[in-house]
């Protein structure tokens, strides 16, 4: 990856990450639990969501090491108990993550069109406006990978605070063991098991496909994709 790219990717990347770990703090205040909002989670500024190990240290390594990069941010703390209706309230919450960065793609790609849009009127600016649709086009990518990474069924990942609600009781049971290996479930399926990854993220690049499809038409030099 380019440096350009990368510095492209670094402020979109962070942005889309507050606001998936924003919403689920909302959503949880919403549905009766105020632990996230005591806790000052419930803000979009990226200094109470930042996790040392799990945003800098954990990429950093894998990074380093060749290995395929993951991390995130520090997880929205919450208390199912407080919520008006149990099952109800944890699929929103775990949910409204995955459902904000939706809306954020949808919005990047109406932005990449709005840009190409006003090039021939702001031609003086042209360079400008390249960068600007970069971002939106980044901002594309990302979000849709965040939002099916997270539906992965795996913890600690969102699909699987749905899945244990879904499974049987004593199979509930026992999947929620898993929650104690923190991220070295997903960690192994992403190593050793890329292919599962693949699945997941198939629709995401079918969307994505589908986007650029529809706002190919407004693409200016100098922007992503190039």
């Amino acid at each position: 990856m380019r440096l350009e790219e990368i510095l492209l990717l670094i402020p979109v990347l962070l942005f889309s990450v507050v606001a998936h770990e924003y919403a689920h703090a909302e959503a949880a205040y919403r549905q009766g639990d105020s632990t996230a909002y005591m806790l000052g989670r419930l803000t979009l500024n990226p200094l109470k969501h930042i996790d040392p190990f799990l945003t800098i240290i954990l990429p950093a390594i894998l990074i380093a090491i060749h290995a395929p990069a993951f991390g995130g941010a520090k997880p929205v703390p919450v208390n199912p108990r407080n919520y008006r209706n149990y099952k109800r309230g944890e699929i929103i919450v775990s949910l409204a993550g995955i459902a904000t960065n939706l809306v954020l793609f949808v919005l990047s790609v109406i932005g990449y069109a709005v840009v190409g849009l006003l090039a021939r009127p702001l031609a003086a600016i042209g360079s400008s406006l390249a960068i600007l649709q970069s971002m939106m086009w980044v901002g594309m990518y990302i979000n849709l990978f965040l939002a099916f990474f997270n539906l992965i069924p795996l913890p600690p990942l969102d699909g699987s605070h749905v899945l244990k609600l879904l499974l049987p009781p004593s199979a509930g049971a026992r999947f929620r063991q898993l929650y104690a290996l923190g991220v070295i479930p997903i960690l192994a399926v992403v190593w050793f098991l890329p292919g599962v990854i693949d699945v997941f993220l198939w629709p995401a690049y079918q969307l994505l496909g589908v986007a650029l499809s529809l706002v190919g038409g407004f693409h200016l030099a100098g922007a992503l994709p190039s």
